[in-house]
């Protein structure tokens, strides 16, 4: 996978801008399946948290997400529209409840539509009629890879920072749900470190002839969530 752009202060404010939980893509309103958890005693505390969203990273959607990111963001590289319409397409896809897959189009499209009310990428007005002409809703994985391709982020920083903003929000989201104390949620991010980077590694190394997931119990969360009585998120 080719990633020989330098990383420049400017890469590095645009990550930290378009991953920060002020930008308004709305993430703090899904849990990744940890609201049903919590609810039916399957997460009560750090390790429990900790082992659910190393699974979604490392086997659910986080496994499909990197491998999607990669491929999108070298073929904005390669100016290749054949392999980004796959992986356009395969992220749309790809997700094993409703709710996954609201908590991935929709984060993807509002992060779409703020880049391009905020930067002036000529280039992401083309991919955005792509996308529309499929009649698609972007991945939120695939739309940070564009915009991070075309913004000339390098692919390893800027899968690293999406798989960490992943984390970051699933933690916030087990912190208010457990709930847990901020010092315990921090124990918890500190925890995953090596589960983002491992888990970037094997995204940037992986085949896709591979790509699914094995997280039964986190699609059946997500699909008893739909029908949860009381909610506080969307997933």
């Amino acid at each position: 996978m080719a990633d020989t752009i330098m990383t420049t202060d400017s890469n590095l404010l645009d990550l930290m801008t378009w991953l920060s939980p002020s930008f308004p893509v709305g993430g703090y309103v899904y849990s990744h399946g940890i609201e049903l958890a919590v609810e039916d005693g399957r997460i009560s505390g750090e390790t429990e948290l900790a082992n659910w969203i190393t699974a979604a990273l490392t086997q659910g959607a986080g496994r499909v997400d990197g491998a999607l990111f990669a491929a999108a963001w070298q073929a904005v590289t390669d100016e290749d529209n054949t392999q980004l319409t796959w992986a356009i397409e395969r992220a749309d896809i790809m997700r094993g409840s409703l709710e996954m897959a609201l908590e991935s189009t929709a984060q993807g499209q509002a992060f779409l539509d703020t880049i391009l009310q905020t930067r002036n990428f000529s280039d992401l007005i083309k991919i955005s009629n792509l996308i529309a002409s499929l009649d698609r809703k972007p991945g939120y994985a695939v739309a940070v890879a564009i915009v991070a391709a075309i913004a000339d982020v390098p692919l390893r920083p800027a899968l690293l920072a999406y798989f960490h903003a992943f984390v970051a929000n699933l933690v916030s989201a087990g912190v208010r749900l457990v709930p847990l104390g901020q010092i315990a949620g921090q124990r918890t991010q500190e925890a995953l470190k090596p589960v983002i980077e491992n888990a970037t590694e094997a995204a940037l190394e992986g085949e896709f002839d591979d790509l699914g997931t094995a997280t039964p119990i986190i699609d059946w969360a997500s699909m008893k969530h739909e029908t949860q009585y009381t909610r506080l998120f969307r997933s």
